[in-house]
């Protein structure tokens, strides 16, 4: 296949280092930024730089761009790309991207629109910490918009090809909502736990729970503070159960009351069990 990839940050790069390195495809890449498409052409991101003449042949476009900025790049290429090409995107919030491409799919039913979502990334950003190893073992999301079976198929294979070992189906609001649990959450905590006085003595004292804690406290805050802002209803949601939970904590330590307190750790202990055990079971049957 012909494979266009606009975009070519950590994400966007990654996926265009893999499709080089494990596939016989062949990839066309291009960005914003000259700089970051000599940077991607000396560590073979792509075959060829896409041009204005490239579109009529591809069989998948790929826009890897921030969530606000896709509509305005999709516009841009529709009328480029030839009837049966499909088009996706790797962005990290669905509800708009989706919606774009409903609208998108309206005015253009001959192209394919499938959203995606590699769960994989860094703490580090930008084409020059990009690799061509980081899908491996990671989890998809999927979410079609009204696409033909062959085409999610030949989606779906692209990125078990370079590594994806778990595909899962969604749609934009169960997708969004999940992610401000799963993702945008745990940037919350690190970014506010990273935050005490106590962590610029940490040196020394600190082992595997300060640094697994802490890692995504580093982050690119360009594009996490769009992210946040743009699930903030989700994630406020989130924020507020944590809140509750870590107030239950505090009351149990400042009553000094070791019953109550036992009780809450054994909850979530029982409650990190629990969901190990499905996440096996799941495995298993899938």
């Amino acid at each position: 296949m012909n494979i266009g990839i606009i975009g070519l940050g950590l994400i966007g790069g990654s996926l265009g280092r893999a499709i080089v390195k494990k596939t016989e495809h062949t990839v066309y890449g291009a960005d914003i930024s000259q700089v970051v498409c000599a940077k991607a052409e000396l560590l073979e991101t792509y075959n060829y730089p896409l041009t204005e003449d490239d579109y009529e042949r591809l069989d998948i476009l790929c826009i890897a761009v921030y969530p606000r900025a896709f509509n305005e790049v999709l516009s841009n290429c529709l009328p480029k790309l030839r009837d049966g090409a499909t088009v996706i995107d790797i962005a990290g919030l669905k509800r708009q991207v989706v919606s774009d491409m409903e609208r998108a799919k309206k005015e253009y039913p001959n192209l394919q629109f499938v959203a995606t979502h590699p769960m994989a990334g860094r703490e580090f950003w930008g084409i020059e910490h990009s690799t061509a190893g980081l899908f491996e073992k990671a989890s998809l999301i999927m979410l079609p918009v009204h696409t033909d079976i062959s085409e999610l198929t030949a989606v779906k294979r692209l990125f078990t090809d370079i590594g994806v070992a778990n595909v899962v189906f969604s749609d934009s609001e169960t997708h969004d909502k999940m992610i401000a649990y799963t993702s945008q959450l745990a940037h919350i905590v690190s970014s506010s736990y990273v935050k005490s006085p106590s962590a610029e003595n940490h040196d020394g004292f600190s082992a595997g729970s300060f640094r697994d804690l802490t890692r995504v406290a580093q982050l690119n805050v360009k594009m996490w503070t769009e992210l946040l802002t743009d699930n903030s209803d989700n994630l406020v949601k989130e924020i507020d159960i944590l809140i509750d939970n870590l107030s239950a904590y505090r009351e149990a330590l400042s009553n000094k009351d070791e019953a109550k307190l036992s009780e809450l750790l054994e909850n979530g202990n029982r409650r990190k069990e629990a969901i190990e055990k499905a996440t096996r079971s799941f495995k298993r049957n899938n």
